[in-house]
């Protein structure tokens, strides 16, 4: 039996923007056309996913929450040893210059991706890297399909787990991704759009591409965030229901309150919210899964949002 996937959409989903084909690329301080834009076979990246990145978004010419963006990269680069000689203001003036050199002041996303480097041999220890490390900055024109907020995602829950710190911590956004693919693929193969990862212990964990929350009477619930990524959005989610009197909570729980859930949603970067319509061929709610806590939380972030662009525009003048 074939798995249904007629309707499917993931989280990333953009709207077609034929503009894309001819951008230019940032390739270690080159801005190269896009059918140009390449690393070398021996890349630590390419080889072995030895490396880190981050996803961003501009609005009106500033990169939403640019500095946490830079706190959680460069604690990781220090985590893994990697030195790229550069600090924040630096990668802020490449990413700024590859988006202007495209025409691009807003609903755009970057994906700055950073590896050990070239290496000397096709192996593994990190040493072989001795050329530098690799820096490249895929800025896109960008807007999250409609759909997404209209229909929401369907998720299946997987075997495949997010592990423990002990064994490759799932706070790292490295280039080992996976993990996280074998998952999506589990899910595809089960009819959904993205896959439900638990947690090594067996409570509700993330997705394979973004955080996941709950509501259940008014309470926001999400995982206590041992064995997921320690995503930006996610944190600024929570923040904001703390600020506005929405109770939430960073706690274990099962698929059992997940499959009642009146709501239920995915954070991340790129869609910021993006409801959950059903789980494991169970519906969420109604209306795709955006209810009225969610659709709150997506206001008070889009405020937020706005507020953090006005005060990097007044930071910068």
């Amino acid at each position: 039996m074939q798995p249904d996937t007629a309707h499917g959409h993931t989280t990333h989903d953009a709207e077609a923007d034929a503009r894309n084909e001819h951008i230019l690329i940032y390739v270690d301080g080159a801005l190269v056309p896009r059918d140009r834009a390449v690393v070398s076979v021996y890349d630590s990246g390419f080889m072995l996913g030895d490396g880190m990145w981050e996803g961003m978004r501009l609005y009106d010419g500033e990169w939403a929450f640019f500095d946490e963006h830079m706190d959680r990269l460069f604690n990781s680069l220090r985590a893994v040893s990697i030195d790229i000689g550069m600090g924040p203001a630096e990668i802020r003036g490449n990413l700024d210059r590859t988006a202007q050199a495209n025409g691009m002041t807003g609903d755009a996303h970057c994906r700055l991706m950073i590896t050990r480097g070239r290496k000397a041999k096709p192996f593994q220890h990190p040493a072989l890297s001795r050329f530098g490390p690799t820096i490249v900055a895929i800025v896109e024109h960008s807007i999250p399909a409609q759909s997404l907020a209209q229909k929401g995602v369907r998720l299946a829950t997987v075997p495949q787990v997010r592990g423990l710190p002990t064994s490759q911590d799932p706070k790292f956004n490295s280039h080992s991704k996976l993990n996280c693919v074998i998952a999506c693929l589990q899910a595809e193969q089960a009819g959904a759009d993205e896959a439900l990862m638990l947690d090594p212990h067996g409570f509700v964990n993330t997705t394979n591409a973004c955080n996941f929350f709950i509501v259940r009477r008014g309470q926001v619930w999400t995982s206590t965030g041992d064995h997921c990524m320690n995503g930006i959005t996610r944190q600024k989610v929570i923040e904001l229901c703390r600020a506005d009197g929405i109770p939430v909570f960073e706690k274990n729980y099962s698929l059992y309150e997940a499959y009642g859930a009146d709501e239920a949603f995915l954070t991340g970067t790129f869609g910021a919210q993006t409801p959950v319509a059903a789980i494991d061929g169970k519906p969420i709610g109604g209306d795709g899964g955006a209810g009225p806590v969610t659709r709150r939380i997506r206001q008070l972030y889009a405020d937020l949002v706005a507020a953090n662009v006005a005060e990097q525009k007044a930071r910068r003048s």
